[in-house]
């Protein structure tokens, strides 16, 4: 470390990680208490501080990896969040990142071992500090994004039916889609592949399995839903 602007205060700064998933045809949101002073006890995010030789990304990657064991997820920055009295204990400047996962990948014995739980996006308690705004902010970004990008597949099994994928763009959007004219735009969509195999679990008529070709969607990066 050098002597360099010496002169000037020093800040903290952390990364609070929000997870989506879904389930039950409801967005979840994994929430903790915190174990710390100020707010012991307080539902929130999830989050740290950077370390000194990490990227924002990288201490969000490792937040992430802790919280879920899982890795490469959807990940995106959701904004920086630095009012003056926003930790009662010290100046702290956090950086928001979005996570979307499938639950079913999620192990369950973390989930206990963190003492976290999933919460209903529509049904979301009172969180620490300024952790609502937080969430609002990544719902936002991801309404303005999901008709652009192949980003509900993230929440999704690989394999997949279409009601399944409609249930998702509701969720995110919070509203009813009109089935008729959201599966006629899916089925011009490439890289949503129809595949041979039927679910018998979810439908008892038995519904035809999609599947998103990542592949095809690199070679040509245009989704418009």
């Amino acid at each position: 470390m050098t002597n360099y602007y010496g002169e000037h205060a020093k800040q903290y700064v952390s990364v609070d990680c929000i997870v989506f998933g879904f389930e039950e045809n409801k967005l979840r949101l994994l929430l903790g208490k915190r174990n710390m002073d100020p707010g012991r006890g307080e539902l929130s995010l999830y989050g740290g501080f950077v370390g000194e030789k990490e990227s924002l990304s990288d201490a969000a990657a490792r937040v992430l990896k802790d919280l879920t064991g899982l890795s490469k997820l959807y990940m995106r920055q959701v904004g920086a969040f630095g009012n003056i009295d926003r930790d009662p204990g010290e100046r702290v400047i956090s950086i928001v990142y979005c996570a979307l996962i499938n639950v079913k990948d999620y192990d369950d014995q973390l989930r206990i071992q963190h003492g976290l739980e999933w919460v209903n996006l529509n049904e979301m308690p009172k969180l620490y500090s300024d952790h609502n705004i937080m969430v609002d902010k990544a719902i936002t970004m991801l309404r303005r994004r999901v008709n652009t990008e192949p980003l509900s597949f993230n929440l999704l099994p690989d394999l997949f039916t279409l009601t399944q994928l409609q249930h998702v763009y509701e969720a995110i959007l919070g509203e009813a889609i009109d089935k008729r004219n959201f599966r006629k735009r899916i089925k011009q969509i490439d890289f949503i592949e129809k595949t041979n195999q039927i679910d018998k679990i979810t439908s008892k008529r038995g519904a035809a399995l999609y599947r998103f070709n990542k592949r095809a969607y690199e070679d040509d990066p245009n989704f418009k839903l």
